[in-house]
């Protein structure tokens, strides 16, 4: 991988480019909360070669969800459950709204 692959890298939501402590300090939360949220599997963080959890900015926003509907007063077992759910629910509606382009244009949705 040369140094440009690794910037590339970089623009990729998924790309896992932040520790705990960064991770924790961007959406200004603990690392343990970071864990916690890792235990309830919303997120699961990947690991670097020497076993310390990686977080992509994808998985940020989502641990920042989370630490919006705690610090409203939702246990963090049932913050995770709506995030779950709020994940199902945008994608039944892009699966909706997909069908429904392709009923009025009379050609078969595009299946992912």
């Amino acid at each position: 991988m040369t140094a440009d692959d690794s910037y590339d890298r970089l623009d990729d939501d998924d790309y896992p480019a932040y520790t705990m402590g960064r991770a924790a300090e961007l959406i200004g939360t603990t690392q343990g909360f970071l864990r916690a949220i890792g235990e309830a599997r919303l997120i699961t963080p990947l690991r670097s070669e020497g076993g310390h959890r990686r977080y992509s900015r994808y998985q940020l926003r989502i641990a920042a969800r989370a630490r919006e509907l705690v610090d409203q007063g939702t246990p963090i077992e049932a913050a995770c459950r709506i995030i779950i759910l709020e994940d199902q629910l945008e994608e039944a509606q892009r699966i909706n709204a997909e069908y429904r382009r392709a009923a009025e244009s009379g050609t078969p949705p595009v299946q992912a």
